[in-house]
Parts: structure tokens; C-alpha cells; sequence
């Protein structure tokens, strides 16, 4: 490590920079975040330093840097430019005893300025000693995002606690308070709502403590690639002490979690042997009273089709703190590997979510207006409920043409699109023999050739098996021989478009 990083304390310090122009700018938008006396030097200032000092955050002076200028100075910056001048206030510096640092210049600096991500009082600089600066840069970006902005304010409010907290007994369980104090839930508490206020963090922090309470975060997991994962997804199942996830939750997202969380799988199937929904209720509930922070990992997103409601009264109930992280919902991901948009102008104004089955059996839908021409909807848990939904669609009078897209394991190294239409359903869905997580499109088609055109998305079915099927007419009546239609080729004598 040939240059050790520490922490300069600007406060009552003067930096001088040398040169107004562009090459000045992106330092002097650092050290304006400073308390530092900020004098800048030099002719043909750039319009951001001009705009600074008619502020009065700074002061430009319009000739070259002399002597006296930087006596007493904690920082001077060489950014006129001109390798001569730079050279000449660098030798200046130097001879004062001054750090100096001639920017784009490493070898003739005496100290870099890091990459920095601020979320003051919280700092993080990023260095590679001028070997990578582009991939200092790239670092940065990625904290940036992973990083709530409201980690300072909750270092801030942790630094007037102090006091207080010296109240409690030395070593764990001081150590174990800081460490609820900035558990992810205050974090991002903060960052969702200013007015959650550091009363209830420390409710919540007081209820970990003398309750030994843990807490519950309902976190979708997306449609099954781990890259679509939110960020806020990430960071919890990072630190998690339990994940209880859903059947459809594949393996490499669960490698997201915590090596040492327990996971366990509380999957429902649907017409097979599943979880009963109180019995996976009372299993967060006994983990959290334990102290552990539980992560529901449910497909898909959270408040579409998973029985949220049953979970989150279950947990208020029990007196139980939870959240929930949205995910990406499996119409979203199956509309993005078809690339077509679920709205479209002039097209549709609305999008129905239906699910296939639910506790009672196959769901009745609004089938009059499901059937009108032009109407977008995702059905969700469709592979066992494809035949019903055909045979009602029909009989309320929907055109058997009407474009149906089967989209399974959609986002994931094995998806596959079969195209369709509402007739041919059933016999491509037994043909294809779909496997995996499925989810049908009503009236929305695959791209097609423009789609392949665009290149590849994080939701591209590059590496999808897309297939076209169309029934002969002489299949209509073995097809739909259990659909509850009587003679097919009756009802398409009477259907136009059939």
C-alpha cells in the first residue's frame, strides 16, 4: 500500500487551487462539501466557478498563485493545465511544506483524492493507488446504489445516543443494541418515511432488547433470475438468520442468503401435498419470538397472489414487526421476454391479474368482459387451469383467434415461449408438455423478428425455446372433449374467427 488513506479534518483550513477551469471543477465540487476557505486562482474561470464565487462559496482570485497565497495552506491543488505552472505552484508548495497534488498527475503528487461515496458523517473512499481510476469509479457507482442515503442520518442520530447508551452494562449488550439500532429495517425506515422519527426506532430497538423479539421481512424474490433481485432484496437475505421460501423460489437465488441462515422450504403445490398456510404463519411467528430476523421469500412479488394478508395479520397478531420489499411479478418478466409492452395505446387502458385456482378449485373470472376483443390479461398458476380457462372464455364468447402467449420459467436459463391462439390452448399446453413456473398472456403476441432486432435484456429470451401452434379443426372436439363445451365444431360454426 503505497499510499495510506486517512481522514483530513478542513475545518478553519484554507486549500488553494490553481486554475479556474474545467480541469479544476470536479475537485472543487469535492472540497465544497468541506468546511474548508476555498481560494481559487487563475484567469478564463470555468462558469461553475464563477456561479461559486458570486455565492461566496469560494473565492476566485484572476492572477497566478504567489508565495504568500499558500503559506499556512492545508491543501494545494495544481489544476491550471499547463504543465510549467502546475510545476512552479507544486515547487511552491513543496518548499512550505504544503501537500500538494497535481491533478492527472500521480507521479508528481504528493497525495490522491479517492473516489468518494458521502453519506456524511458516513464516508467511504475508493482507491487503487492510480492504477484503475475507471474501476475506482465503477466501485463507487455500485455503492452508491446499494447504500441507503439515509445512513448518515442514522449515524448522526446514533452519535447524540451515545451518552445514554453508556447507561447500559459494557460489551454485549451494548454491542447488541448498536447492532439493532442499525439493523436494515431502521435504514430503510428512514430512507421510506423522514416521520418514522427516532421514536419508533427506538421502540423497535427496546422491543429487540427486552422482548428478545426479532422481525419479518415478506421479500419477493422476482420472477427467478437472482439479477432481478432488488438491491433491497439482496442486502436482506444477506443478513438473514431464516429464509422460509416458496416452492418456486429457485436455487440461485436462494444462494443470495446468508451461508449460515437456516433455509427452509414451506412450497405449495397446487392440487398436491403443500404447507398449510397456518402452519407456515406460526413458523415465522416461533422464529421471530426466538430473535431471529426472518426473511418470507415468496416468487414473484409479495402483493400479487400469495396469501400477503393471511401472513401480515398472523404477524400483527403476535406483535411482530415486519415489512415488505416489492419484486419484479411474473406478467412483468413474461411481457419483457415476449418484449411487448402490457399497455399499449389506443389497445388497451387496463391489464387483468387473475389467478388459475385457488383454495376452492379453479376461479371463476368476469368472463363477459374478459372476452371482449382487445382485452390484455396475465393469468397466473395457468398449467392445471389452461383447459378450464379456454372452455369459459369461449362460451362468453371470446374469438377463438385471439392471440395467447404460454411463457414458462420466465427470466430463467430454461424459459420457453409457445405461441397460440384461445382454441389451440389447451392441445399446445398437453403438446409442449409446460413445465415450471407458467403464466399465459391473454391478446398479447410475442414481438416477434423486431424484438430480436432490440439485442439482448436482462429479461431477453435469448435462450428461450419459442414455438408457434395452431389446432387443426379436426382436433377441436377431442381437444375440448372434457372442457364442458358439448361439440366444438358447433360452437365454431357460430364463433366468428374461429
Amino acid at each position: 500500500m503505497k499510499h495510506f488513506p486517512i481522514y483530513l479534518d478542513l475545518s478553519d483550513r484554507t486549500v488553494i487551487v490553481s486554475g479556474a477551469g474545467s480541469t479544476a471543477v470536479p475537485k472543487l465540487r469535492l472540497l465544497l462539501k468541506t468546511p474548508a476557505r476555498i481560494h481559487v486562482f487563475g484567469q478564463d474561470a470555468h462558469r461553475d466557478v464563477e456561479l461559486w464565487a458570486a455565492e461566496g462559496r469560494l473565492r476566485h482570485f484572476r492572477r497566478p498563485v504567489a508565495t504568500s497565497d499558500v503559506e499556512g495552506a492545508g491543501l494545494l491543488y495544481c489544476a491550471a493545465n499547463d504543465a510549467d505552472e502546475d510545476a512552479r505552484v507544486a515547487k511552491i508548495g513543496r518548499c512550505l511544506g504544503v501537500g500538494v497534488n497535481v491533478v492527472d498527475n500521480l507521479e508528481a503528487s504528493d497525495f490522491i483524492t479517492p473516489a468518494i461515496v458521502d453519506r456524511s458523517p458516513v464516508t467511504i473512499a475508493i482507491g487503487t493507488e492510480g492504477a484503475a481510476p475507471v474501476l475506482a469509479r465503477k466501485l463507487k457507482a455500485e455503492i452508491e446504489r446499494r447504500l441507503p442515503q439515509s445512513i448518515g442520518t442514522l449515524a448522526r442520530i446514533g452519535k447524540t445516543l451515545r451518552p445514554r447508551i453508556r447507561d447500559l452494562p459494557s460489551g454485549r449488550a451494548r454491542r447488541k443494541f448498536w447492532e439493532a439500532f442499525y439493523s436494515e429495517s431502521n435504514l430503510w425506515a428512514l430512507a421510506g418515511s423522514r416521520q418514522s422519527g427516532i421514536r419508533e426506532i427506538l421502540k423497535r430497538v427496546g422491543d429487540r432488547q427486552v422482548l428478545g423479539r426479532g422481525r419479518v421481512s415478506i421479500v419477493g424474490a422476482g420472477p427467478g433470475d437472482p439479477d432481478l433481485l432488488t438491491l433491497r432484496a439482496r442486502s436482506l437475505l444477506s443478513g438473514a438468520d431464516v429464509v422460509i421460501h416458496d416452492r418456486l423460489v429457485p436455487e440461485p437465488v436462494l444462494e443470495v442468503a446468508r451461508r449460515e441462515a437456516e433455509v427452509i422450504d414451506a412450497g405449495k403445490a397446487g392440487f398436491g401435498r403443500s404447507w398449510k398456510q397456518d402452519d407456515i404463519n406460526a413458523l415465522m411467528i416461533r422464529r421471530a419470538l426466538q430473535g431471529n430476523h426472518v426473511v418470507r421469500l415468496k416468487s414473484g412479488d409479495p402483493v400479487v397472489f400469495s396469501r400477503l394478508d393471511e401472513e401480515t395479520e398472523a404477524l400483527t397478531a403476535a406483535g411482530i414487526e415486519w415489512q415488505i420489499i416489492p419484486g419484479i411479478t411474473a406478467a412483468s418478466a413474461a411481457a419483457a421476454v415476449l418484449g411487448s409492452s402490457l399497455t399499449r395505446r389506443l389497445r388497451n387502458s387496463e391489464v387483468r391479474l387473475m389467478t388459475g385456482h385457488d383454495v376452492d378449485g379453479f376461479t371463476e373470472q368476469d368472463w363477459s368482459s374478459l372476452s371482449r376483443p382487445g382485452t390484455v390479461g396475465a393469468l397466473y398458476m395457468s398449467r392445471q387451469a389452461a383447459r378450464f380457462f379456454c372452455g369459459r372464455m369461449l362460451m362468453h364468447g371470446a374469438r377463438g383467434s385471439t392471440p395467447v402467449s404460454i411463457v414458462s420459467n420466465a427470466s430463467r436459463p430454461d424459459q420457453r415461449v409457445v405461441s397460440t391462439t384461445l382454441l389451440g390452448l389447451p392441445a399446445a399446453m398437453t403438446k409442449e408438455r409446460i413445465d415450471g413456473p407458467t403464466i399465459l398472456l391473454l391478446g398479447l403476441p410475442e414481438a416477434g423478428t423486431a424484438r430480436a432486432e432490440r439485442g439482448a435484456t436482462a429479461c431477453d429470451a435469448t435462450s428461450a425455446v419459442s414455438t408457434s401452434y395452431s389446432p387443426s379443426r379436426s382436433s377441436l372436439d377431442r381437444v375440448f372433449g372434457n372442457a364442458g363445451l358439448g361439440e366444438t365444431s358447433a360452437l365454431a360454426a357460430r364463433r366468428p374467427g374461429l
